[in-house]
């Protein structure tokens, strides 16, 4: 039985966090080409050419794998020309697109039919059409992030393509280029590349019957992963942490998951045990997690830094007294090594002067509005390194104490950075937030609509919650509020309101045109604790103003009540 005390056992990790995070090198081996690919300022232009009976049979998606069959093609770039590289249509729900659409994701699998052949060093390589991100950056900007914190991650750069002389990509001009998880990534950050790797597949945890990509391993039995969720669902916390450190690598584990909610990765591993792989390494016996499909970045700039976790893995490790503890320790480490203005605003200059001058020669409407969402990204990065500062600073989150009738007052609210007037430009403020004291003397948050904009203004706070099922009140007036037209989907409610940020119901509660003091409710769960939860006091309108009675606000804890019969708080969406 383990002896060591508590606050022994959180030293010792703090001074193991103190020589590890973000500066840690994987394997050691040489330059190969797809450094130089990689690293060259290049971008290539990538002809594909298909026989028309193979693009029926992409078209018909009735191979043996389906839509995952791969057909021969030859691929041309430059001088270079390889034959038989196996091509398939690639992408999920929200990116997939036919092969005749002029922007289908590809991948590319150059030693599929010929061994041994390869693109630049690289046996296989994705096509992503970045449907998703219109600045063509975030996976770019995200996978230097990781590789820098010492996460392997597939490296990433841009291309032009084109499909039996067609140009594709007819939205955005570029592709984003992306190297393969298979054995050739594997050998860059592994001494042994043997090991199972697998696919987390789409919304799948790692108790489900994954993927095998490689391996020797017997997929049927996946004993390795099996091993892993069962330490993550010890009960008893201390020996949950000793397990999982047997079975897991936490020092990137923990640096993955921060990374994720510091990019706000809403579609990870950690928030909602999604995109990503898992490697078992046989020479450390530990399994490591890689982030995946990173085009979805960003988006909160406000979220909380222990969101709640789906991910088992991250919600266990976090539930332990050490994990909480790393996880800090490495998010620290992170914003001040890897995580800043200064190296993400240059890595987005050096990007841009690559993609600008390309996609001016393609189009230049494509080049202005690429340049556009790219400034729209790095204000949003902005923000997030500034959120993240301020909140870091401040001691940890204790979980929210409830008086004897189950009430809390929530009396510290503040304005998000995208509001803040002395860190956005006037132009793009959507809505003006101040305090304020009406004529009666009660203290009130006030947001008033901007002329002209599409106002969605509000006041958060971030509160630590246990598992349970909780109620946001508080007294509200409104005054010549309207409808905020063409509203984000899902919507998030209309007017004045209260919320719960990453909630996938919208509120209930809504006030339009003049109202006189009301009392508004919130009611949300929390299915496992604790979780950090951000509260809003919110104004969408087109015009118009609200206060919030800030005595008023509380938050009450519902008793006797299972939070798993309520609607889960889950993954945020744009506009959150």
């Amino acid at each position: 039985m383990n002896t060591i005390s508590t606050a022994a056992r959180l030293a010792l990790l703090v001074v193991i966090v103190a020589f590890a995070g973000p500066h840690r090198a994987s394997a050691a081996r040489k330059p190969d080409a797809s450094d130089l690919f990689f690293t060259n300022g290049q971008i290539p232009y990538i002809k594909i050419e298909i026989a028309r009976t193979n693009l029926d049979k992409i078209r018909s998606g009735a191979g043996e794998k389906g839509d995952k069959t791969y057909y021969p093609a030859t691929v041309r770039e430059g001088t270079n020309v390889w034959e038989d590289v196996g091509i398939h249509i690639k992408g999920a729900a929200g990116s997939k697109r036919a092969v005749d659409s002029g922007e289908p994701a590809l991948t590319l699998n150059f030693d599929k039919f010929r061994q041994h052949q390869k693109f630049h060093g690289l046996d296989k390589l994705h096509l992503n059409n970045s449907v998703q991100d219109a600045s063509l950056l975030c996976e770019a900007i995200c996978s230097r992030l990781f590789l820098d914190a010492g996460v392997p991650t597939a490296r990433s750069t841009h291309a032009r393509v084109s499909l039996n002389g067609r140009e594709l990509g007819a939205g955005r001009g570029l592709y984003v280029l992306k190297e393969g998880y298979d054995k050739e990534f594997l050998r860059r950050h592994f001494k042994n590349a043997n090991g199972n790797l697998y696919d987390g597949g789409f919304l799948r945890e790692i108790t489900e019957d994954l993927q095998l990509n490689s391996g020797s391993g017997d997929v049927k039995k996946h004993a390795d992963l099996k091993a892993l969720a069962a330490a993550a669902q010890d009960p008893d916390p201390t020996s949950r942490f000793d397990r999982m450190n047997g079975l897991l690598d936490v020092d990137r584990f923990l640096d993955l998951i921060a990374l994720e909610v510091m990019t706000w990765h809403w579609d990870g591993y950690a928030m909602k045990k999604n995109n990503y792989r898992v490697y078992h390494d046989p020479s450390s016996g530990r399994i490591t997690f890689f982030p995946h499909g990173m085009d979805q970045m960003f988006w909160d700039p406000n979220g909380p830094i222990q969101p709640n976790m789906e991910g088992l893995v991250a919600r266990s490790l976090l539930q332990t007294p050490e994990g909480r503890l790393g996880y800090r320790q490495h998010m620290i480490a992170l914003l001040t090594n890897v995580f800043t203005a200064e190296k993400l605003t240059n890595h987005i200059a050096l990007l841009q002067s690559r993609l600008q001058p390309e996609l001016a020669l393609i189009n230049k409407d494509r080049a202005r509005d690429q340049a556009i969402a790219a400034t729209n990204l790095t204000r949003s990065i902005l923000s997030r390194v500034k959120t993240l500062e301020r909140r870091l600073n401040e001691p940890p989150p204790k979980p929210l104490t409830f008086d004897s009738n189950g009430f809390a007052s929530i009396t510290k609210w503040e304005i998000p950075e995208t509001f803040n007037p002395a860190n956005t430009p006037a132009d793009k403020l959507v809505a003006k937030l101040d305090a304020a004291v009406d004529p009666d003397g009660r203290k009130t948050l006030h947001i008033t609509a901007l002329p002209g904009r599409r106002s969605t203004g509000s006041w958060r706070t971030l509160v630590l919650l246990d598992a349970g099922t909780y109620i946001l009140e508080g007294r509200v007036r409104t005054a010549g509020v309207t409808t905020l037209t063409n509203d984000v989907t899902p919507p998030k409610g209309l007017g004045a309101g209260l919320r719960l940020s990453r909630a996938t119901q919208p509120r209930k509660n809504q006030l339009l045109g003049d109202n006189p003091w009301q009392k508004l409710e919130y009611e949300f769960p929390v299915t496992a604790g604790p979780d950090e939860v951000s509260l809003i006091c919110e104004l969408r309108a087109g015009a118009g103003e609200a206060w919030f009675d800030l005595d008023s606000l509380k938050l009450r804890k519902k008793n006797g009540d299972s939070p798993s019969r309520q609607p889960a708080v889950s993954a945020p969406r744009p506009g959150n």
